[in-house]
């Protein structure tokens, strides 16, 4: 009976996902917004609820309540990311966004919901609004200067990179790993101790954590020079979403990074799987000096 109470329940979101397939082709970007939020809302409820139902397994306490919420969760968040799958892959930007080893159809809904290309004349207007500056800061009453979803929507970029670094078609991922070395080298030969030394006398630490003992030493802990590695190979990945995005919008590339076009640093590139998108490819031939992101790996900061 209890089966067949639950599936009964969750028939209804099955036929709905499956009536508005059609629909969410059309998915406005509100509606696409709401959507990758309710996403991460249930994929957090569903997890912690997943913990709670191995902390009763392991006590030898019932748990088919809770285990019958457990399963409406993972039944939502697969409908939400079905529904998420047909917008983003009726859109060419989405389609290039799928190109990418770790970039799924919730992070691509997110980045088309979130990001207006019209509004981001370079990469570094996309960084910024997804707080990815360093030394950001309001004030008391001051609004926010970033967009608080797109920086967790780009914070799951940066782990899924990590989580595909070993995959053979990846590309970020390797940037990830590529850099996570360069990191941890900078780190070993003090180039961060500055930086933690102001962290220890701004934050609170108990003595007894791996936190306080890498920071006392000069030394950043292996969590931060994690996190700026994945750091890095997002914002790598958004200049070229950004690329991708703005010729799609006018037909042209954006401008050249300041580095480019003023500091004479010679290397640029061009997004991967650039052949996607029907005359790319020929508009970074006419502009030159370009090489694809792939064999960018000098990493330079």
């Amino acid at each position: 009976m209890e089966g067949m109470a639950t599936t009964a329940i969750l028939e209804p979101v099955k036929k709905l996902t499956k009536d508005i397939r059609t629909a969410s082709r059309d998915l406005t970007s509100s509606e696409a917004r709401y959507l990758v939020d309710t996403y991460y809302t249930l994929q957090n409820f569903r997890k912690a609820t997943g913990n709670q139902i191995s902390a009763l397994a392991k006590a030898g306490e019932p748990n088919e309540g809770i285990t019958f919420f457990f399963d409406q969760y993972y039944t939502l968040e697969k409908s939400i990311k079905s529904v998420l799958g047909v917008y983003v892959k009726n859109q060419p930007l989405g389609q290039w966004c799928l190109s990418i080893t770790g970039i799924g159809p919730v992070i691509s809904a997110g980045l088309m919901a979130h990001i207006d290309i019209e509004k981001a004349p370079t990469v570094g207007h996309i960084w910024s609004y997804a707080g990815l500056v360093p030394g950001q800061v309001w004030g008391k009453g001051q609004k926010r200067p970033w967009n608080a979803k797109l920086k967790v929507i780009c914070w799951h970029i940066g782990q899924s990179f990590w989580r595909v670094s070993n995959n053979p078609n990846d590309v970020f991922g390797k940037i990830y790993k590529a850099r996570k070395e360069l990191e941890e080298h900078r780190n070993e030969s003090g180039e961060y101790a500055v930086q933690a030394a102001e962290i220890l006398r701004t934050r609170n630490f108990r003595e007894e954590t791996e936190a306080y003992k890498h920071y006392s030493q000069g030394k950043l802990p292996p969590a931060h020079i994690k996190q700026r590695a994945e750091r890095y190979a997002t914002k790598l990945f958004l200049a070229s979403y950004h690329e991708v995005a703005y010729f799609l919008r006018y037909n042209e590339l954006p401008p050249r990074p300041y580095v480019i076009e003023h500091l004479n640093h010679a290397h640029h590139w061009g997004p991967p799987n650039s052949d996607l998108v029907p005359g790319l490819v020929e508009a970074q031939a006419r502009q030159g000096s370009r090489e694809e992101l792939a064999t960018y790996m000098k990493l330079k900061s």
